[in-house]
């Protein structure tokens, strides 16, 4: 099997990948195996991220929406396709708790 790589990993990227493999007691390289897997869609049952392997470019949108709707949604969703996904998705300093949720604990 190949070796890979990867550079310019951020801070927080670094720190989530720590943290996940401390918690289920993995590797580092066991919990960067299981999300390219996941994000790639290459576990068995998983579906790619949308954000991932979205073409802007051959999006069909349905229903009738004007020059101005599409540009707009085109936009937006460029927007989000670059985005770092710190600011798309939580961290644990953003909630309001002292302790972050975790699934086990919902009920």
């Amino acid at each position: 099997m190949p070796d890979l790589v990867v550079r310019h990993i951020d801070n927080v990227m670094a720190e989530r990948i720590k943290t996940l493999a401390k918690d289920r007691r993995w590797s580092i390289n066991d919990v960067v195996l299981h999300a390219l897997k996941h994000g790639l869609g290459l576990a068995e049952g998983a579906q790619p991220f949308a954000e991932t392997m979205l073409d802007t470019d051959t999006v069909v949108l349905s229903g009738h929406w004007d020059a101005a709707e599409r540009a707009a949604f085109h936009e937006a969703v460029q927007a989000l396709s670059v985005a770092p996904s710190s600011q798309l998705v939580a961290t644990p300093e953003d909630t309001l708790g002292d302790q972050p949720e975790h699934p086990a604990d919902r009920s």
